[in-house]
């Protein structure tokens, strides 16, 4: 069976894992050393894949209890108890009768969640929102659960600046003091939204206050990524010219996802014996771009026009040192200094855009380049001379 080497899940195989040898070094050290992590990195540049392909190394798969949630998606406290709670019994509490009892005898508050297997006669967990009376006794009820768990406990919560969106407000305090307590656990926090993450870790006025060994994501460079796509060809009888590996690299920034897509398309329609070539990627891109354009219409609602304004000129330049510059504002034919500094900021609060080291671009590539394709007069510009 020919399998896909250009895998697209978080969960890859070792074999199938591109380069990450250092960060992966260092992200085990602190692990084995019992520091709690923050992971911060744009996304889609494979946070994610780095804490599974950890946890999947032998001296943490043998040693350590590894639990992973992805709290994204919630919105509040109690949707954060739930995540928890339900990732924690099927990680640990499923580990062995013994640890199963102990879950149930622990987690008092939800009594109401548990049944059992008509087939094990094993208790179920079965948690709703609205069981979550007293969240802030639940959390207490789970740490103090892991604390008596059999072996030391990692708890990965990937895009972990979602707390500070929650309404209750004091989430960030609530945790801290709990975790600092902990001997049995540690914490990978991961996060995307990297400004938010560094005001939540790296300000001395929350906190979370250097609470946490840092650790940050770049994306792969290009000549190890460009080594590991012709290797995995040639593994098949296939070819791939050097030069469509480089213009994906540089159409999406070097975010892995995109880059992998890109490839793992263009692999599937390379023939054993053929080679894939600029105009084989071009259509990948194409393609992923018409798959997506009714999510990026959609992210666009939610900005007025003024906001389109200042966001189409941050995609046009690619990356914007001088934000609020006469030069910027007058050749983008924006409103005012102030008016794109309150659009900017408006962007920033919802992901949109990404400040870094006082320059501006677009959070995701792939909307950057969906935004500018149609100033250029090929489908997607001719980038292959960039």
């Amino acid at each position: 069976m020919n399998i896909n080497p250009f895998v697209l899940s978080p969960a890859i195989p070792d074999e199938l894992f591109c380069d990450r040898q250092a960060e992966s070094l260092s992200l085990i050290k602190s692990i084995q050393n019992q520091e709690n992590v923050v992971l911060i990195s744009p996304r889609r540049v494979g946070k994610t894949g780095l804490i599974y392909h950890c946890f999947n190394q032998p001296e943490i798969s043998d040693n350590y209890i590894t639990v992973s949630i992805d709290i994204l998606h919630t919105t509040s406290f109690q949707e954060f108890i739930k995540e928890l709670g339900d990732a924690v019994f099927n990680v640990v509490a499923k580990r062995n009768e013994k640890l199963t009892k102990l879950f149930v005898a622990t987690l008092r508050s939800l009594n109401g969640s548990f049944g059992i297997d008509p087939i094990t006669y094993l208790p179920t967990f079965d948690v709703k929102l609205g069981q979550i009376v007293a969240p802030e006794y639940t959390l207490d009820e789970i740490f103090a659960y892991l604390e008596k768990a059999d072996r030391p406990c990692i708890v990965a919560i990937d895009e972990f600046q979602q707390i500070a969106k929650y309404p209750e407000g004091n989430i960030e305090a609530l945790l801290r003091g709990r975790i600092q307590k902990l001997t049995n656990t540690h914490f990978i926090f991961a996060g995307s939204e990297r400004r938010m993450m560094n005001e939540m870790f790296f300000s001395d006025r929350r906190p979370f206050y250097q609470s946490a060994t840092l650790l940050q994501l770049d994306p792969i460079d290009l000549n190890i990524y460009s080594e590991f796509s012709i290797r995995q060809f040639k593994a098949s009888g296939k070819d791939v010219e050097t030069d469509a590996i480089t213009w994906a690299y540089h159409l999406f920034d070097g975010v892995t996802m995109y880059v992998h897509k890109l490839l793992h398309d263009s692999y599937a329609d390379t023939a054993i014996g053929g080679v894939c070539d600029i105009a084989a990627i071009q259509y990948a891109a194409e393609q992923l771009i018409q798959q997506n354009a009714k999510r990026l219409q959609e992210l666009l609602s939610y900005v007025t026009e003024q906001q389109k304004e200042v966001l189409y000129a941050i995609a046009a330049d690619r990356c914007v040192s001088r934000i609020t510059s006469s030069d910027f504002v007058k050749r983008h034919h924006l409103k005012s200094a102030s008016a794109v500094q309150s659009a900017v900021k408006r962007l920033l609060d919802l992901d949109l855009v990404t400040e870094q080291h006082k320059s501006y671009t677009i959070s995701d590539p792939l909307l950057r380049v969906w935004i500018t394709r149609d100033a250029f007069p090929s489908p997607l510009g001719d980038l292959s001379r960039r």
